[in-house]
């Protein structure tokens, strides 16, 4: 994805359903992925604050929403994935990505295996995936999937999106639903009514948090955004979002994975299941790695002096330019400077002293553990 920017013109940005809201509450609007979204509300910090300790809520409407069926719909997906699909009971997720025949990342994204249609049987899933790469995505499902009987439609402009994170969500959004939300566990989801209309929700997210993320109608999601609102739980915009997801370890698509990087590379390797699944897309590239190692790896880096590591700066061994920083900030729950990395395989075992340049001067590094930072209730 690319970083937000506020050099765009508005007149070109689509909007979310929920643009007014964001509006009333003088968000600062940026260019974020084709889009105009707020950056903050208030600060990025408080925001972030709010997530870590309470509850915080974002519109992620912007993110592509696609669902399918069809008699061989998992069938069909194995082919695109190298997570096993076929283990999934309805009720259940998995976090995958698309590859091509390199094993590059076309995107990651979530895929919800839903109960099979009550009247055809024929299997369900929802998708979600990123905005930058939401019509490459489709195009390239269709092109893959055009000689099933598989029926794919795209319902991003029809749905709303909201993610609300952190420890308190769970108690803020059980007063708008019927349904228990301790039924549904950690990757879970479930067609559920939401202030009386029908919804989908999933006990997912991109903050390290517990949380949900909600799809309704946009009257629904105005509807509920206003309502969470009045109950005290605090908006949110990009800029909590990306630091929330770096103290998580959370990839970011075009920055710390993209076409040019595999799963094993970005430290994936869950999620692919070689053992598990027959033939995919990108198969073969990962056997050898598998075999013979990767010849870059996605690092932790904490920064011991005072400079801040961004993304596209250099990282050096003994002088040398050993890697490229991916994504970095000072991180508001740790008060400390960390980021991501690729760097040499033999230089991404945690501990491993390295350094950053910044602005031409060399500031000292270290390899730690990812996540830095991982919640209590998860």
């Amino acid at each position: 994805m690319a970083k937000p920017t506020e050099a765009f013109t508005k007149q070109s940005l689509s909007r979310t359903p929920l643009y007014g809201l964001a509006g009333e509450l003088n968000g600062k609007m940026v260019e974020f992925s084709g889009w105009e979204m707020p950056v903050q509300y208030t600060s990025i910090n408080t925001e972030h604050e709010a997530v870590r300790t309470k509850a915080g809520m974002f519109d992620i409407s912007h993110m592509g929403k696609f669902i399918a069926k069809g008699h061989d719909l998992i069938e069909k997906f194995q082919l695109l994935v190298p997570s096993d699909l076929s283990r999934l009971q309805p009720g259940e997720a998995q976090y995958t990505v698309f590859l091509n025949s390199d094993g590059g990342i076309l995107d990651d994204f979530i895929f919800y295996r839903q109960s099979n249609d009550p009247v055809t049987n024929e299997q369900r899933g929802t998708m979600i995936v990123n905005a930058a790469t939401s019509s490459r995505d489709q195009a390239w499902i269709l092109a893959k999937i055009e000689d099933s009987d598989i029926n794919f439609q795209d319902i991003s402009e029809q749905k709303v999106l909201i993610a609300l994170q952190g420890p308190k969500a769970s108690s803020y959004l059980q007063q708008f639903v019927e349904q228990d939300l301790a039924s549904i566990k950690f990757f879970g989801h479930s067609d559920i009514s939401i202030l009386g209309q029908p919804g989908f929700i999933a006990r997912t997210g991109y903050t390290g948090e517990d949380g949900f993320e909600i799809m309704v109608a946009p009257d629904v999601g105005v509807e509920l955004w206003r309502s969470l609102l009045i109950v005290g739980v605090t908006p949110c915009g990009l800029g909590a979002r990306d630091t929330l997801r770096l103290e998580a370890a959370l990839a970011l698509y075009g920055q710390d994975i993209d076409t040019h990087t595999t799963p094993l590379e970005a430290g994936l390797g869950w999620l692919v299941h070689l053992d598990k699944k027959g033939e995919f897309m990108g198969r073969q590239v990962l056997e050898q790695q598998k075999a013979e190692g990767v010849s870059k790896r996605l690092v932790g880096l904490e920064m011991l002096s005072r400079g801040i590591a961004r993304h596209g700066y250099p990282v050096l061994s003994d002088g040398k330019v050993v890697g490229e920083v991916t994504s970095g900030t000072k991180s508001p729950t740790l008060n400390k400077a960390i980021a991501l990395a690729y760097v040499s395989k033999n230089l991404a075992k945690v501990g491993q002293k390295l350094e950053v340049e910044i602005r031409g001067k060399n500031y000292a590094a270290i390899v730690v553990k990812r996540p830095f930072y991982k919640s209590k209730l998860k």
